[in-house]
């Protein structure tokens, strides 16, 4: 009985337009829900190196601080060029991250004045040339892929054009991400503010009936008091609220 090809023999028997089509639905797919920061970046560092003809592939990425860290890898070797890179701070990704600017076909025998440590570093890993794409939005840039290859490879204009595709596509997929994050963060604290804000209008109540004042006169006390004593308008609503606090405290 004839049965379907699956995983790599599958991919064999794909057309080259077949397998983008897929890749590219397979890191859209990471723009619904629970989406995984990690998986993302993996993805894209192992469907680069398959559709691009590298032989590894390491990612950095720009923290909130822009302090650079390697997120993802297909080899340790990578892994541990791409530590190098930032512990030396030297090699092509940088100036890609840098710039926002493509370093593509860089053969390593080109490039021992410019880099020479990476350079040295890179050899000795066993590969001949690499090329760094950016992770960037508008101008704004999150990261940058750099491809290592044992060959001295070149990578046409088609290609390039797809490795900054499906970089770009992993950027988005960050950024909706982050605004994701802030956005709850920022509803976090907003609901804080509202928590805080309906405490205080009891604390104001509290205080008003307990001391014979009104709200206004009310609300400096606890306004003073906070000031006076460096403590938040929340807490101290609190401790008026649950009796910690006295009127005669605030006077």
């Amino acid at each position: 009985m004839h049965t379907k090809p699956s995983g790599p023999e599958r991919r064999h028997h794909m057309s080259r337009e077949q397998r983008l089509a897929e890749v590219f639905v397979e890191l859209a797919d990471t723009l619904v829900d629970e989406f995984d920061v990690i998986d993302l970046l993996h993805t894209l560092c192992e469907r680069s190196v398959e559709l691009l003809q590298a032989d590894a592939a390491g990612l950095i990425l720009a923290d909130q601080r822009s302090m650079l860290h390697v997120m993802a890898s297909t080899t340790e070797e990578a892994k541990l060029l791409e530590l190098f890179v930032l512990q030396n701070d030297e090699g092509p990704c940088l100036d890609c991250y840098s710039t926002g600017q493509q370093m593509v076909n860089i053969d390593l025998n080109e490039v021992e004045e410019r880099w020479p440590r990476f350079r040295a570093a890179t050899i000795a890993a066993g590969y001949q040339s690499t090329h760094a794409i950016p992770l960037r939005l508008r101008g704004q840039v999150l990261g940058a892929l750099n491809l290592f290859c044992a060959d001295r490879t070149t990578l046409g204009d088609a290609d390039v054009a797809l490795g900054q595709a499906l970089c770009d596509i992993a950027t988005v997929g960050l950024l909706q991400e982050r605004t994701v994050r802030q956005g709850a963060l920022l509803a976090e604290q907003l609901q804080s503010a509202l928590n805080s804000r309906i405490m205080l209008e009891q604390a104001k109540g509290v205080l008003s009936e307990r001391a014979g004042i009104n709200v206004n006169d009310a609300f400096t006390l606890i306004r003073a008091y906070a000031r006076r004593n460096r403590q938040q308008l929340h807490a101290v609503a609190g401790a008026i609220i649950d009796g910690t606090i006295t009127s005669s405290d605030l006077t």
